[in-house]
């Protein structure tokens, strides 16, 4: 978004122009001032902990305009300020005119509670192979109020598709987004129990989750895996053409699914249109399932079969997402992007399906938001690691009720486990178990800092 003019950032943000500068915009939108760039607009936004106006003042040395809501500090001569009474409002709502503005071919809004980024990587892979390089999608997950509208106003005025990702936490939160999002097609990746901690249950979550299904217009389509336990809900919740994919009779399914380490190969079946050997170069059997969420929203925006197979088949998935890597001849395995029930538990099982020469270990943290159904899930992800045998378990963590069931529930199942308190210990834990053949799953919550472990582990490998 380069093409910004200061009377359109003034009008459409709903601001005052305090101070004409004399520098142009010739760069996009920021909201780190240890970011701001030559030419920039920058918006104070103001959070819990922070208040960007402090910072405002520092922007404006290159910035061309500032976003603010209250003076602090004196700003540059050559910088204009435009003066709104809430930043994040105003950061919406020049969201809302840039997506106006722009006159995409298709666009799919994505959400879930699991496989949302996996997803979204799909189906850029896939749209790119159509739309030849006039495709954007959300970066790395910034897929929260803030993120969504940043990635709306990055989009070129010659944008052909997108793909927008959406979460939330808190019942709300995806109504303005679907609203800035406009999205033609749906993407529903899964109900579980992530955030369940603040919706309180699972049917909470899946009326939240539904707002990208009532968002979806008439003419559109909304797509959800076939064996969702909420399917039929999602189905009853739009107006729009309701597509479950996965299942047996579904129009688009996947047949002779086989997996290993390296990924996934199975026939994709779009009824009426053809059939199509895929390889998956991503282990896990929920990635087949990601795949043919994304598939059928590619199939819906315009493509092939033949761009579907190819745009699968050269994926290249967000850093911590089932990423494998080998170090001294032990397989590393990093899934340390997040985590939630289902999420830990695909992980678990799809690593356990690794054929190895060795032997299964995982290092596990704590996951976030479940509240009062917390000590109960991780109970479950340590029974799930006994039952799949992996041969030694260990959990980062300082000591809670949580991290005590999931510890208490792999040692029940007859499982070696080990509860450390630092990334250090956790990868000593690992150089005295570990050999040439074995695989080691990486997988907690960002807050547990599971990919410190990796670090560590790095580092002492070498003299394992």
């Amino acid at each position: 978004m380069t093409d910004l003019e200061l009377q359109d950032l003034v009008t459409n943000s709903g601001g005052t122009l305090r101070k004409q500068g004399t520098r142009r915009i010739t760069a996009g939108v920021c909201t780190d001032s240890r970011k701001v760039s030559e030419g920039c607009v920058f918006f104070a936004l103001v959070g819990d902990k922070f208040d960007g106006n402090a910072f405002a003042a520092e922007a404006s040395r290159k910035a061309a305009a500032v976003v603010v809501s209250k003076q602090v500090g004196e700003y540059d001569a050559a910088c204009s300020v435009v003066c709104v009474k809430d930043t994040l409002a105003a950061l919406h709502a020049l969201a809302a005119w840039w997506r106006g503005r722009l006159h995409p071919v298709g666009v799919a809004g994505i959400t879930g509670s699991s496989g949302k980024t996996s997803t979204k990587d799909m189906l850029r892979s896939i749209l790119e192979q159509h739309y030849h390089g006039h495709v954007v999608a959300t970066e790395r997950n910034l897929n929260n109020h803030i993120g969504v509208p940043m990635s709306i106003l990055s989009a070129p005025s010659d944008t052909r598709a997108a793909v927008w990702e959406m979460g939330m936490n808190h019942a709300g939160e995806l109504a303005p987004l679907c609203a800035m999002v406009k999205p033609s097609v749906g993407i529903i990746t899964h109900i579980g129990s992530a955030h369940i901690g603040m919706l309180g249950s699972r049917d909470a979550i899946a009326q939240e989750k539904c707002t990208l299904a009532r968002a979806v217009p008439e003419e559109g389509w909304v797509i959800y895996p076939a064996g969702d336990d909420y399917a039929e809900y999602i189905a009853g919740q739009t107006k729009a053409h309701a597509l479950p994919v996965g299942g047996e009779e579904s129009i688009v399914r996947a047949l002779d699914v086989s997996s290993d380490a390296q990924g996934s190969d199975y026939t994709l079946v779009i009824n009426g249109v053809g059939k199509a050997s895929v390889h998956l170069p991503v282990p896990g059997k929920h990635m087949v399932s990601n795949s043919l969420l994304a598939a059928a929203a590619a199939w819906q925006l315009g493509c092939d079969l033949s761009e579907i197979v190819a745009g699968l088949g050269n994926i290249v998935l967000t850093h911590g997402r089932l990423s494998c890597l080998e170090e001294n001849g032990v397989l590393l395995v990093d899934d340390t992007y997040n985590a939630n029930p289902e999420s830990m538990v695909a992980a678990l099982r799809t690593v356990a399906a690794m054929r190895m020469k060795g032997r299964h270990y995982a290092v596990l943290g704590k996951m976030g938001e479940l509240g009062s159904e917390g000590v109960a899930a991780h109970a479950e992800v340590g029974k799930c690691a006994a039952e799949m045998k992996y041969a030694g378990v260990v959990v980062l963590g300082e000591g809670s009720a949580e991290l005590h069931a999931l510890v208490e529930a792999v040692r029940a199942g007859g499982v070696s486990v080990q509860r450390v308190e630092s990334p250090q210990a956790a990868a000593d834990a690992l150089c005295a178990v570990v050999r040439v053949g074995d695989a080691i799953l990486f997988k907690g919550s960002r807050a547990a800092g599971i990919e410190r472990v990796m670090d560590e582990f790095f580092k002492k490998s070498k003299r394992c």
